[in-house]
């Protein structure tokens, strides 16, 4: 009998053995995307299939699932988790920044940073999907964002918060420069 392949996109599914199929299948059901992504790449790698395909199969697998897939709760997005999350960050936090990326699983998402200085970096806060029973992802996060930078007395930055854009500018790019070392007065 010819396995379900799981949506008009998934050809490459036929071509996986059974136990990867189930291993696939156990990722998607708990919500695990980029380990379903990698077992399937690793599988059909020899065959020519890239990364991308990999994960249009991995999506299929998502759609073919549907409500069994037991879907990991959204990051907290309310001020006394945010602060929670800077209060235990090694350093101080220089700004709170929200940009946009993206992958054929989830399509378009905001991922939400605290930009440290020092040590320079930044620490990932949250991760705002499109869910359809909430805000859009730009305007969540730019709520949040902006209310916990107001909190922490830091600017809050994002470049693009109404069309998703993994290419816009940054905070460290898009800062001023320093002015140098200011003289202190004693009085």
């Amino acid at each position: 009998m010819p396995r379900e392949t799981g949506g008009p996109s998934s050809g490459w599914w036929a071509y996986l053995e059974d136990r990867i199929c189930e291993q696939v299948d156990a990722d998607v059901l708990r919500d695990r995307p980029l380990s379903a992504v990698r077992t399937v790449w690793e599988a059909l790698r020899p065959l020519g299939v890239g990364l991308h395909e990999a994960e249009r199969v991995v999506h299929a697998r998502y759609e073919a699932l549907g409500d069994r897939v037991q879907r990991t709760p959204p990051d907290p997005l309310d001020l006394a988790s945010l602060a929670a999350r800077v209060a235990a960050l090694p350093g101080s936090v220089a700004a709170v920044e929200a940009f946009w990326d993206g992958d054929t699983v989830h399509d378009w998402f905001v991922l939400l940073v605290a930009v440290m200085d020092p040590p320079d970096g930044e620490s990932h806060l949250a991760t705002v999907y499109h869910r359809p029973d909430s805000s859009p992802p730009g305007a969540a996060a730019a709520k949040a964002g902006r209310a916990l930078a107001g909190h922490l007395g830091v600017p809050f930055h994002f470049a693009s918060p109404d069309v998703p854009d993994d290419e816009a500018p940054r905070w460290r790019a898009v800062r001023r420069p320093e002015e140098g070392p200011c003289a202190q007065s004693d009085g």
